[in-house]
């Protein structure tokens, strides 16, 4: 049985190959950080989730190593037989105070927060209206879901509106957005959304796992940034990205909802909890942010220094409030080969095409971090517009 299963999956490898879309991992040898070593060589990175550059700060790596010699290097058991610590417990309590709910929920990815959210909370009688270009953890949530499923373009509130209107019939409604989008950096309208959801008696649930600690004027997130703390039902997140770049996700929100997620919520029932040096780095990160706003104040500088200088010098990028900068070539081959140029330069990005993103739309997505000083910065523009004149980008 398995010799024609094998030839069918050597057929389709061989498909993704020929699409140009097989995805090969690059050997890091160092840590994460905005200088990295690939392959023997010196790299600049612009494509880590690192935003606050804290994936390889000292107090965190301090606070994991106290907590492995105190708590120990792993639970061997889900949260609700002998796997809850009273760091587990502390760490949600700061997730809550960060982003002014009221209770919070760990999970072992956001992956796992998105894919276990719905299905304890909603049926076949409510609907769920999600933004089409949500991530692939709130695609598949959904499908796990019996609720009624409705979908609306991208940030477009009319669409939305529509939506709204149709499903009027179900009892409950619940919209799920991004709260930043990865390919484009485009932060979701929360404002209008809040709005809608008020006329239509909609819930709002957001994943933030692109926008904390990035977006608002403190790193607190899209409701930060909209004056709408603590007025969104759910929200989702992770560590992995600006908190420190580990593992690990969180729900958090309105009691009730977190209360319900801990009974029947299955990634949280059915995984082992998060090992104590994960969640003690957390509580020092979550105890920085509380201390100082540096980090986000140097990361906006950066976004704002970058995106000024590569519009100046004829790059056509999209729009963005966040720390994700969208360098649109729209051709695939172009997309490839520009980025392998820059590696040339010193200069570690991804290029994105079909079916990442829509045809015709390639770019290459930069992503900044307060680990970067201005001079990797002016490297990383002066390289773009090298590249961009060799190709006639620009």
């Amino acid at each position: 049985m398995y010799q024609d299963f094998q030839t069918h999956l050597t057929s389709e490898l061989a498909a993704i190959k020929e699409a140009g879309l097989f995805k090969n991992e690059r050997l890091i040898a160092s840590p994460q950080g905005a200088d990295i070593v690939v392959n023997g060589k010196h790299v600049l990175n612009f494509c880590a989730n690192n935003y606050l550059g804290l994936a390889n700060h000292p107090a965190l790596i301090a606070a994991a190593k106290k907590a492995m010699d105190e708590r120990g290097y792993g639970m061997s058991s889900v949260r609700f037989i002998c796997g809850t610590q009273d760091c587990h417990k502390e760490l949600e309590q700061a997730i809550s105070r960060y982003f002014g709910t009221e209770d919070a929920i760990l999970y072992a990815a956001c992956f796992d927060a998105n894919g276990g959210v719905f299905e304890p909370l909603l049926t076949e009688e409510d609907a769920i209206i999600s933004d089409a270009l949500n991530h692939a953890s709130i695609i598949d949530g959904v499908r796990l879901c019996k609720a009624q499923r409705f979908r609306y373009a991208n940030a477009d509130m009319a669409e939305l509106e529509e939506q709204l209107k149709a499903a009027q019939s179900c009892r409950f409604r619940l919209i799920v957005t991004d709260g930043v989008f990865s390919m484009d950096g485009n932060v979701c309208p929360l404002d209008k959304i809040y709005e809608l959801a008020n006329r239509y008696n909609a819930m709002i649930m957001v994943d933030e796992s692109h926008s904390a600690g990035v977006v608002g004027k403190t790193g607190r997130g899209v409701t930060e940034l909209y004056q709408l703390r603590g007025k969104v039902e759910i929200l989702t997140g992770t560590l992995g990205k600006a908190f420190g770049g580990a593992v690990g996700g969180f729900t958090t929100g309105k009691k009730e909802i977190i209360d319900l997620l801990r009974q029947r919520s299955r990634p949280y029932l059915f995984s082992n909890s998060l090992p104590p040096m994960v969640v003690a780095a957390g509580i020092e990160m979550f105890a920085m942010m509380d201390k100082t706003n540096e980090l986000q104040d140097k990361l906006h500088r950066n976004t704002d220094y970058f995106r000024e200088k590569m519009l100046a010098a004829g790059f056509d990028i999209k729009p963005t409030q966040s720390a994700i900068c969208a360098v649109m070539l729209y051709d695939a081959k172009l997309s490839q080969e520009f980025s392998a140029k820059l590696q040339d330069e010193g200069i570690y990005v991804t290029g994105f095409y079909y079916p990442v993103v829509p045809k015709g739309q390639a770019r290459i997505r930069v992503q900044i971090s307060a680990a970067h000083e201005q001079e990797h910065l002016d490297k990383c523009i002066e390289a773009f517009i090298k590249v961009g004149k060799m190709l006639e980008v620009i």
